[in-house]
This record gives structure tokens, sequence and C-alpha cells, in this order.
């Protein structure tokens, strides 16, 4: 089968892509990367070249650098539309020219425009970008660098965003990726983990503070490629001050001081028996067809919708009791299991489970904001704090607009999301979650979805956070000004960085403080770090560049019904000023240099390596530079790198494999009755009861690889306790054989124990001591959660 990527004419010619190159330099939680790519045009006419690419969503783009040749341009942020039209003046007059552009509907889009690439001649740009680095629920830090874009999925009458070309997302690409890391740490660098080989990790200083690791080479860019940075104290307070730019204004956001304050608040731990048992819990699952899609391209057995499957079975058994629920699935329309939320109880349980067991990936498109607004519609209970559960693969075209109504229900709802398998969009999940006063979670590759959502239920069901503030105990001459509105939720082990403006920051040792305030459970709770005032000076403005992004992000949210023209043009200034790019702004770099204009006529080729029918919708365009300004062909170019996603119709698969356009179907697969091997854990889980007890039946039974009755004989008491000891014994096969499960089966256990302890005339000392005898194990009471 023919494999296209890169860029490529309508004869199916390629203009290949020579190399990828990223640099990744990490100073505690901040990757700064440097990505280069370089083409060659091997037609005998010049082309224009169109790359759509995918991005993280909380990356800042600050620095974007082409060359020609001999030529380098650096490119300058201006005014979108005025960009636009300088590219297209420069093209349609023979000029090179290089136009850098977000999409206007979701910020981890981003199209480059190449114009006028002569016959035979090389090309190459050089993106420059900043962003932080996700805490992980086992306090790794994530870098994701981006190699697939599933197809968004635009709702039927909508704007469609980036059409413009689709690529290959199954089978390895022809070129290959050099990606190095260097490591700065404030505290031991310990380990580093990927979803792709690594080199041996190596320690630059001998207190380990500073290491390097590369892609082991020969790398294929098929797909994302994750790192996880494991640190010795991983839960440090930071706090950086960097010096503003001296030929900058005083008084302006790059002239002035910036300050990056990374705190890690002490939320203690509370046991699962003491959560709240208060809440509506809505469980809102993408069932639209690509969520028949594998997790993984390594993997094509397990796909999305099977994983959001197991993880809901395992979310409604480990509900609290006196709580309400509700599962909601959508695609192109949705549907609820049940018309109103309901009681936890055991009949609306078992209801559940049943629907959820039979869920399918069979419901169209991707169309999100409907089921939203009709959630959103519906009046929340009294005392049941309402709290959103999202699973999707990202695959929407009107992002923004999903954002924006989520914080509009901020103070109602809380909203947590799952952003499943590789390519999920980055700004759909980051964005609902950030809005929603939730957290976002990320499951790629060989990762399990139900440790990171064990996670977020915890958070969910934790103590409300109130009254966050920010007091400043520094000289009086100097005012603050944030960049962001401040979190108005925390969580347990989890990272809030602030960014704000120093105005009037002297040189000199001077020393003060900041502090993160806040009340949990009607208590005062206080974090300080202590600041050298002598701030730090860093040609390359990492530190102003994210407050930057930070800042016009905020204003970007202002947006009103009817327009906010005092935020954008805020945002338009504070981008060009800062060289930060943003979604009103673009980079554009014209070769002035090329006193000659290119002649001949200019190729603009569309190839697309794969059409699917999209249901109803269509697919994400971009608007912009010549939109049919010019009468042929555009290339569209798919360039792995932070680069290469490329777009194609939403499609129902149950392996992402590509279909080149000159190329026959392939067959499927023969189809082969194998059992289904099911997973004892999820078995077991399965068969707990809303209460938390387990009744004695042979599936149980088998689960502990004994016959019912051989479990029944065992029995150390009365008949009438044959439930208290089926339950010990489930509670004792967790300790026994799945402790490497725990996060995902600790609320299910801590229903378990604390029904145990509700049941009179049973020895609970004695059950426990004969179902270790029985099973084989030494679990100690202390441990089972029988003693304090």
């Amino acid at each position: 089968m023919a494999n296209v990527c890169g860029l490529r004419t309508l004869k199916n010619e390629p203009v290949p892509l020579k190399s990828v190159e990223v640099q990744v330099d990490v100073q505690g939680h901040v990757a700064s990367v440097s990505s280069t790519l370089q083409y060659e045009n091997q037609e005998s006419s010049p082309v224009e070249a169109v790359f759509i690419f995918p991005m993280e969503s909380n990356a800042t783009i600050y620095s974007f650098v082409a060359r020609i040749g001999d030529v380098e341009i650096k490119a300058q942020v201006k005014e979108k539309e005025q960009a636009q039209e300088e590219y297209d003046d420069a093209v349609s007059s023979g000029q090179q020219a290089f136009l850098l552009e977000e999409s206007d509907e979701s910020s981890d889009v981003f199209r480059l425009s190449v114009g006028s690439l002569p016959p035979g001649q090389s090309a190459s740009v050089t993106l420059s970008y900043v962003t932080e680095l996700a805490v992980q629920a086992d306090d790794a830090l994530r870098f994701c660098l981006p190699a697939v874009l599933n197809p968004r999925y635009t709702p039927a009458g909508s704007k469609s965003l980036t059409a413009e070309g689709s690529g290959p997302q199954g089978e390895s690409v022809p070129y290959t990726l050099s990606l190095g890391v260097h490591m700065y740490s404030p505290s031991t660098v310990q380990s580093v983990q990927s979803n792709c080989p690594l080199t041996p990790l190596e320690f630059l200083s001998q207190d380990n503070t500073e290491a390097k690791v590369s892609l082991s080479p020969g790398h294929k860019f098929d797909r994302d490629v994750e790192l996880l940075l494991y640190y010795g104290q991983p839960h440090q307070p930071t706090a950086i001050l960097e010096a503003g730019q001296p030929s900058a204004q005083a008084g302006s956001l790059m002239g002035d001081t910036v300050a990056m304050l990374s705190f890690y608040p002490e939320i203690p731990s509370i046991p699962s028996s003491q959560m709240t048992s208060k809440g509506e819990f809505i469980f809102v699952v993408d069932r639209s067809g690509s969520m028949d899609c594998p997790m993984n391209q390594s993997n094509y057995e397990q796909t999305r919708i099977s994983s959001a499957r197991d993880t809901l079975l395992l979310l409604l058994k480990s509900l609290p009791v006196g709580c309400y629920f509700n599962i909601y699935g959508f695609g192109s329309s949705f549907e609820s299991y049940f018309p109103e939320s309901v009681e936890y109880m055991q009949a609306n349980m078992e209801t559940a489970v049943q629907k959820v067991q039979s869920m399918q990936a069979d419901m169209g498109g991707t169309e999100i904001l409907q089921v939203l607004q009709n959630i959103y519609s519906k009046p929340c209970l009294p005392s049941h704090p309402r709290q959103l559960f999202v699973f999707t693969d990202g695959e929407v075209g009107n992002t923004k607009e999903v954002i924006d109504l989520v914080k509009r229900h901020a103070l109602s709802h809380r909203c947590f999301t799952f952003g499943i398998g590789e390519g999920a969009s980055s700004a759909l999940v980051n964005g609902m979650a950030e809005g929603g006063s939730g957290h976002p979670q990320f499951i790629t590759g060989a990762e399990r979805l139900q440790p990171k959502v064990m996670q977020s239920l915890r958070f969910a069901m934790q103590p409300v956070v109130e009254d966050i503030s920010v007091k400043w105990n520094i000289p009086a001459d100097i005012s603050v000004t944030p960049l962001s509105p401040l979190p108005n939720v925390l969580f347990q082990n989890q990272r809030a960085i602030l960014y704000f403006q120093l105005t009037g920051q002297r040189s000199g040792n001077i020393s003060g403080s900041v502090s993160l305030h806040h009340t949990l459970d009607k208590k005062a709770v206080e974090n300080t770090l202590t600041l050298n005032m002598q701030p730090k000076e860093d040609s390359s403005m990492l530190i102003h560049r994210l407050g930057a992004r930070k800042a016009i992000l905020a204003l970007e949210g202002e947006r009103g019904d009817a327009g906010d023209k005092t935020g954008k043009e805020r945002a338009v200034e504070l981008s060009i000023q800062s060289g930060v790019s943003s979604s009103y702004t673009a980079f554009i770099a014209v070769n002035t240099e090329n006193k000659q204009p290119i002649k001949g006529p200019l190729l603009r080729r569309n190839i697309q390596s794969m059409m699917f029918s999209p249901p109803r919708g269509r697919m994400m365009a971009f608007g912009g530079p010549g939109s049919g300004s010019l009468p042929t062909a555009r290339l569209a170019c798919s360039a792995p790198m932070p680069l290469a996603r490329m777009v194609g119709a939403k499609r129902k698969c149950k392996a992402s494999m590509p279909l080149a356009m000159d190329a026959a179907p392939m067959a499927p697969a023969p189809e082969q009755d194998t059992p289904e091997t099911k997973d004892p854990l999820l078995e077991l889980i399965s068969l707990q009861k809303v209460d938390g007890s387990w009744d004695l039946q042979p599936s149980l039974a088998s689960i502990f690889g004994r016959r019912e009755e051989e479990v029944a004989t065992a029995l150390p008491g009365k008949p009438e306790l044959l439930p208290v000891w089926a339950t010990v014994l489930a509670v004792l096969w967790l300790h026994g054989h799945k402790m490497d499960f725990k996060d995902e089966w600790q609320f299910v256990a801590a229903k378990a124990v604390a029904w145990i302890k509700a049941q009179s005339g049973a020895d609970l000392t004695g059950f426990v001591a004969a179902g270790n005898s029985f099973l084989g194990l030494q679990v100690e009471l202390q441990d089972f959660g029988l003693k304090e």
C-alpha cells in the first residue's frame, strides 16, 4: 500500500522531508522546544505548500524563522488579517513568503503556508516555543511531542476549519525524528520514561541535577512522543524572577520584571472512608465513530470505547452511597440513561451497568455542544454539587465555543476531562477542565485509563478549597499586576503556577516573600515562598513569554456575544509586543532580499492521503490567505514535528490505517473467534453491590480459584453471615493479588470495609484470619482497614 505523507504532488511525487530535528531544554517544570523541518521542492515549477500541524494547547510560540537557501528570514507577529494580506500580496507578486497562524477555533491546531518555493530549492522552518509540564498522578512531569492529529468533526452548518489535507495515521512515515532532551532540575533527576525507545540517561553533574537523553536512532515519527520526567523532590515550590528587556519601555510587560511562582498547596490526604457522600456525578461519554479506533498505534486490540466501558464500570462501583448519577452518550445526537439524575441504589446501578456493557461507538460525529447545553439546562440538586466527567478523543471543530459554554456554568458545575488515545485535542481537554474548575487527564500509549479517573474522582470528592488569594511582602514602591486570574480550585499534589508583572523593580540584594492563602474545611491555610528580588537576566525571555500567553488567553476569554473590541485590541497589542502568537495574530515572513520574482506557474496542490465521508458535518478548514485568489491547486502537507497530525474526515475505524488515493482498499483481516479474556479485577468489581458487599456466587468463587461449595464450607460463622464472608474474601483478594492497582479499587474497598464494620454478629478478626488461611494470604488487619 502506498505511503502518503509529507509534501506530495497530484501525481504522488514527493517533496521529501529531509530531516526533523527537535531539541528540548527542560528547566524544572518548564520546557523550551526548538523544532526544525527541512524540505526540498523536486518539481520543475514553484510550489506553495501548506502544513497543518498539531501543537500542545499550553505551548507558547515565540519565534519562527524561515530559511530558503542561504537566506534566513525572521518572522514578525502582526494582526492576523494584515499578515494574511501581506502573505497574499507577496506570493501573488512572485516573492517567497511564510505565514504561521493559529486556528480560529482550536488553539492546538496551526497552519504554516510556504509560498513560492522555487524548483530544486530547499526550505526549512524553525519554530521555538515554551510550555509548562503537567504533573501526573505518580508525580511525573509529562512532555508530549504530538505526532497525531485526529480528524476534527465540525457540526453541520458551522464554518469548517482544517479540511486542507489528511495524512497517515497507522503506518510509519518515511523519515525519522531526531530529538534530544537536556534537563536541569532544582532537585535530582531520577529517571525518564517514554513510550518510545530512548538512549541511556546520561548525567552531566555530580549531584544528578543535570542530565540528557535522546530518542534512539532510527525512530519513526508514527506516534505521539511522550516523556515522563521523575525528580527527587517533585513538589518543591519555586519562584523565578526574570528581568525585563533593557530596550523595552519601562512599565510595559517586556520592560518590567516578571515573576513565575510555582506552589504545591498543602492539602491533606483524606481517607476514602471519609470522602463526601454528597454529589451529582454525570458521566459524558463520546460515542462517535472514532471512539472505535485503537487506544494507540502499537495495540489495535483495545479500542477507546472498550477502555471507556471498563472505566465507567469502575466509576459506577466506586461512587459513594447517597449520591446521584446519570450517564450520557453523545455523537451526532445524544442520549441519557435516565431522564434525570437518579439516586445511587442497587436497581439504578444494575440498569446502568447493563447499558454500559452494551455501549458502542455508533453515534456518528462528535457534537459535544448539544449534550452540554442539555445538561446545563437542568436544575442542580440541592446539597449535591454537580460534577461532570467527560470522556472524548477530542475530535471537534468548535472547541472554543464548547469551552466558553463550560466557563459560563463553572459556578454551578465542575468539569473533569479525559482525552482518550493519541491525538486527543489538548485545547479541548485542557480548556474544558480549566474553564470548569476541574482537572484534565490524557491517556495514551499503553496507559490504563482507570487510575487517572480514580485520581479525578478523589479530587471531585475532596473538600472544596475556597477563598484563594495571594499576598505580597515586598518593598512598597514595587507594584504587582497579575497576568492571569487566580485559580478558583486547588487539588492535592497538584501545582499552581502564577505569573505577575512587577513594576518599579530595583536592583540590589533585596528579599521579600509571597504567600498563597486559601481556606479548607473553614480553616485558613498559608503557603509562603521567600523571594530574592534580584531578577535573573535571560535573553530568551521565556518567563515573560509564558506570562504574556496567560494574559493573552485571559483577554481572549473576555469575548462577549457582542464582541469585546477592547479585549481583542489589548490581546493583539500584547501579542505583538511580546512576540507571542495568539488567535488574533499570526507570524509573517517575506523574503525581501530576493529582488527577482520567481517565474513560472505557481502550483498550489491539494493532496489527501485518505478520504472518508464525514457524517453530516464538514471537516475543519482555515479561512485565510489565498482562499480563491490564485486559480491553481494547493499542495497540502502533513509535517510531523510538533508538526504533523494531518486532518482527515471523521470516521469509524477498528484500526486507523490510511488509504492512498491511488491505492485499492485493503481487504479486512479475517476475524477469528477467540474467547474474550476477562480482567479478574474488573470482573470482581462488577459483582460488588451498591452498599459495598458481595454475595457468594460461582463467578466470585472462580476468581478465588475455588468452587462455590468450597467457599461456603469454609465459612467461619453462621450461614446468615455468608455475605460478610464473601466480602471479606473479596477485599483480602484485592490486597493480596492487586496491590499494584490499589489506586483503581481504593473506593471499592473502602465501601466494603465500611459495610463489614456495620454488620453485627461476626468475629471480624476471626473472619480475616480464616480468609487469609483459605486464600493463602497474609494480609494484616491494619492493612485490611479494620484497625486504625
